[in-house]
């Protein structure tokens, strides 16, 4: 297995447990719970993004950027489908 595809595995790991620990926090039944899951949760987005960001100095991830009229011609695309729901 190559560096990447071991470190998208672990940031998809990372994006995982935030949600767990998100959740836990919103759902959690006494403010010491509450707390644990909070730091938890912030420790987990530290690292997410500590990963991110040296996956994107090594290149290994990339953002494309995209034109405003893609994003409006996708957007009027889909528009009159959310207006029905």
């Amino acid at each position: 297995m190559d560096n990447k595809t071991m470190l998208e595995g672990i940031l998809w790991d990372l994006k995982c447990l935030s949600d767990l620990f998100m959740h836990g926090s919103i759902e959690s039944g006494t403010p010491s719970l509450h707390k644990t899951f909070k730091n938890s949760l912030n420790e987990v987005l530290t690292l997410q993004n500590e990963l991110y960001n040296l996956m994107s100095e090594e290149g290994m991830y990339t953002v494309t950027n995209v034109a405003e009229t893609k994003i409006t011609k996708t957007k009027n695309k889909f528009e009159p489908t959310l207006e029905d729901a």
